[in-house]
């Protein structure tokens, strides 16, 4: 039997929705899809948040102050061992990208690509300018956001990394930005959303659904670290629901990241308002 969405849509018919959009009839069957976005969370992003949760109740039930706690970001693996730290970083950076290309394989699998969410090889300069324009204001906002947090005592103290002081510290910290710019964005924003609204559900409820997420994964630094970055992600949610792209949000989080990281490397110690692990 003939797709009719599918022919509506050919002979221009205003009513069908195109793919994406709610009401579109799904590319496999509903159920299937549900099943790859739990499975896709429950080895990525999912997981990470429950972690944290648990990790944050600890403390708060055993009446830890989350000041005199510390979140460690990238640590070293094997101290006192910089070349078998090096294997472990490069080996855990690599299989991080693991659900990325699930997630690829899950769409490529129901007749879509990495296109459908906004991923593409090609990078327009206005994606570029927007990334870059998003780093400035998110980045900023976020680090005065954190040291307000943190002074309230609703956040640990977020360490961004302890490696060695050796020649691959900055390109390891380079990467782990890369890695969190991509697998976040592309997951919890244009995997997701895409699903969701596929799945008939209205823009507003899945933005807050696709913010709490990621709030959810950075449990781990606190309350403050949650509610950052849940609104963090209504942000950028809103915009790829606007746009449908996903690379301006990948690039503003991994310029926000590599800022973060590598500025942390070459600044601890010299300002006093950097905490020292």
């Amino acid at each position: 039997m003939p797709d009719e969405g599918a022919t509506a849509r050919a002979s221009g018919d205003p009513a069908a929705p195109p793919p994406g959009e709610p009401g579109a009839q799904l590319p496999v069957p509903r159920r299937l899809l549900v099943a790859e976005v739990w499975l896709l969370f429950g080895v990525s992003l999912g997981a990470s948040g429950a972690t944290a949760l648990v990790s944050l109740m600890g403390n708060l039930t055993a009446g830890r102050s989350l000041q005199t706690q510390t979140a460690l970001i990238n640590g070293t693996r094997a101290p006192g061992r910089p070349w078998l730290d090096l294997a472990f970083q490069l080996l855990a950076l690599t299989l991080a990208f693991v659900p990325v290309l699930l997630a690829d394989h899950f769409l490529i699998r129901s007749g879509e690509s990495m296109a459908d969410i906004g991923v593409t090889r090609r990078v327009p300069a206005r994606d570029v300018a927007l990334g870059l324009a998003l780093a400035a204001l998110v980045g900023g906002t976020g680090l005065f956001l954190y040291l307000g947090a943190r002074g309230a005592g609703a956040n640990l103290t977020v360490v961004p990394e302890n490696l060695p002081d050796v020649w691959w510290r900055i390109p390891v910290l380079l990467l782990a930005a890369v890695k969190d710019g991509v697998v976040e964005e592309v997951l919890v924003v244009g995997y997701l959303l895409h699903r969701l609204r596929q799945f008939g559900w209205g823009d507003n409820r899945a933005l807050v659904t696709s913010a709490l997420v990621r709030g959810s994964y950075h449990l781990y630094q606190g309350i403050g670290g949650f509610a950052g970055n849940a609104v963090m992600g209504l942000l950028f949610g809103r915009i790829y629901q606007r746009t449908g792209r996903t690379m301006p949000l990948v690039i503003a989080h991994v310029t926000i990241d590599a800022v973060a990281f590598v500025g942390y490397a070459l600044l601890a110690g010299k300002v006093s308002w950097l905490p020292i692990p």
